[in-house]
């Protein structure tokens, strides 16, 4: 319904009763946690660029709700306060007054290398987090990413069972289309996400990582491997299931966890009664 990422967004799946949210993690040019998408400003917001080349101050001044034209609540704030902060984000789950997950993705590459993730986990130290639970208050927090080095970086403070190597198959055309390369670079960038992923299904194996998080794509496509780790006992969190096909697929595997853009539709199927 509401832009992705925004408060409003946060503020309607807390009232839909959702068990948890996702958010995506990027440092500002003045090194603050943002949550954003994507890397550049371009198709959430009325910028252009990249966020790491813009200052808190500078976001501040976009527009980051408008494109998906849902008229904003307000309840929810205006389009002036639609971006949040990690910190703001946070926030708002402890207002909420009740036991909540929040799984953070950090997305490389970026300007910043792992310097991410140790903003990251130094922002969660100051805001009481334990890295042995891996919990900030009522707040269950855990760690996902595409990059295997950053869930090594990330094993050095936090614990496995906060852990979720993300995988999903390599499609040459959509990384050809989402970076806007050519063929030649294209070949070289799907060499690296081949290896991160053969990298991070090594992670998942090992049990390095406590959770696996395919794609509900990865998941239609590799049923039987997505079985066989939760018979082997591995925590799955699969994203993103947003219809009925797919809610009775992921249950029909015995995958624990998943991620929604829909969740009153997901809370009413996993309340219907067995036929």
């Amino acid at each position: 319904m509401f832009a992705e990422h925004t408060r409003a967004a946060y503020l309607q799946a807390l009232a839909d009763g959702v068990d948890g949210v996702e958010c995506d993690v990027h440092l500002t040019q003045d090194e603050q946690l943002v949550c954003i998408h994507d890397s550049t400003l371009d198709r959430t917001s009325n910028g252009s660029g990249a966020v790491a080349d813009s200052t808190l101050r500078e976001l501040r001044g976009l527009d980051f709700s408008s494109w998906k034209g849902a008229r904003i609540p307000s309840a929810f704030g205006g389009p002036a306060n639609q971006l949040l902060t990690l910190k703001e984000l946070v926030d708002l789950l402890r207002l909420a007054g009740r036991p909540l997950a929040l799984a953070i993705e950090l997305k490389h590459p970026g300007p910043f290398g792992l310097r991410l993730e140790e903003e990251l986990i130094a922002f969660l130290m100051d805001e009481g987090w334990d890295p042995e639970s891996s919990r900030l208050g009522a707040i269950d927090v855990s760690f996902m990413s595409f990059n295997p080095d950053s869930m090594r970086q990330l094993a050095e403070a936090a614990p496995p069972h906060a852990l979720c190597q993300l995988v999903a198959d390599i499609e040459p055309g959509e990384v050809r289309d989402a970076l806007s390369i050519g063929s030649l670079a294209e070949g070289a960038v799907i060499n690296l996400m081949s290896r991160a992923m053969r990298e991070g299904g090594k992670l998942i194996d090992g049990h390095v990582v406590g959770l696996a998080g395919p794609g509900i794509r990865y998941v239609e496509n590799h049923p039987d491997r997505v079985r066989r780790w939760v018979e082997e006992g591995q925590r799955v969190r699969v994203w993103t299931v947003n219809t009925r096909e797919q809610y009775d697929l992921v249950t029909s595997l015995g995958v624990q966890e998943f991620s929604t853009d829909y969740p009153a539709l997901m809370k009413q199927l996993r309340h219907e009664p067995a036929e």
